[in-house]
């Protein structure tokens, strides 16, 4: 089944992953996991690329050290308490505790984290992986403090962002660097190795204004407990554990999910979401209207 979308300079875009219609589907996969060459030069080795391949994910014992995380620590530390950010529509509060749980674009409001963004450590696995010069479709800090922090439930960014966003194809590559230490208990994320393969389409129209509420508690564009259960029936479940300056790489439809943190111990990470210039957001797939840039970009600038 495919649809199509027009573009507001009239191009035509061939919707490969319907989703948010009258019925959940699973469909395989139409594009490339790893876009670049195998054996282009970059710090994944051939043997990392095949494994993100394979799975969906790489992850890093250590991509930054020790003092880099105090440096990137303190900066979260002092957005978070910054009355102007809290204030800020590109800050996500927890609607329980009232404490924030997110700051989006992230690389923009901040200089120290958009140094992180074009560490050749960073972007430089991101061209690897897509094969092309890349842009920050979406950069956010994430703080999930101990005793009561709220998960996000499980899903595939790329529905979303293809559904909401308009990025057409998966050419889209995530990295989470842990600013804390990953425990199996404080609500580590988790990701079934090998879904990136199948795509989920979830049923039910896209409210408008749907991120208001999603990047509180997710519903549209969530999957059925029927889905999930034969997802992970078929792939497995991964929880990601290291310290901190640890990260993992994952791909845009890899189908992940993290628990609440109950535990003590916080858990903070920045969270950067590279696109390729290559697949740029067109209009919404399945949406009224398209979220806002600080959650979706339309600057297309690549990284350098």
């Amino acid at each position: 089944m495919t649809m199509t979308t027009t573009t507001s300079t009239t191009a035509t875009v061939t919707d490969l992953y319907p989703t948010r219609g009258t019925s959940e589907v699973l469909v395989p996969r139409q594009d490339p996991v790893v876009w670049g060459a195998p054996d282009a030069p970059g710090p994944i080795d051939p043997a990392g690329l095949q494994s993100f391949e394979r799975d969906g994910f790489l992850a890093i014992d250590e991509l930054i050290s020790k003092d880099e995380v105090a440096v990137y620590r303190r900066e979260l530390e002092r957005l978070v308490a910054d009355p102007a950010i809290r204030a800020d529509e590109r800050s996500i509060v927890e609607p329980k505790s009232n404490e924030i749980r997110s700051v989006f674009e992230v690389h923009r409001i901040s200089e120290v984290f958009a140094n992180l963004v074009r560490d050749e450590r960073v972007v430089g696995r991101a061209r690897q992986i897509l094969g092309s010069d890349v842009y920050v479709h979406q950069s956010r800090i994430n703080v999930k403090p101990g005793f009561g922090a709220s998960g996000f439930y499980w899903h595939s960014d790329f529905e979303t962002w293809h559904a909401e966003d308009g990025l057409p194809n998966m050419r889209t590559v995530s990295v989470s660097i842990a600013l804390t230490e990953n425990y199996d208990t404080n609500g580590g994320l988790m990701i079934m190795p090998g879904s990136h393969k199948t795509f989920l389409g979830c049923a039910g129209a896209t409210p408008k204004d749907n991120y208001k509420k999603s990047l509180q508690m997710q519903d549209a564009g969530t999957p059925s407990d029927e889905a999930l259960t034969q997802l992970a029936s078929e792939y497995g479940i991964r929880l990601f554990t290291g310290k901190a300056g640890s990260a993992t790489w994952f791909d845009c439809n890899a189908m992940h999910g993290s628990g609440d943190n109950i535990t003590p111990f916080p858990r903070s990470n920045v969270f950067i979401v590279f696109n390729s210039v290559e697949n740029t957001a067109v209009e919404p797939f399945a949406a009224p209207v398209r979220r806002p840039e600080f959650i979706g970009a339309r600057d297309f600038t690549p990284v350098r």
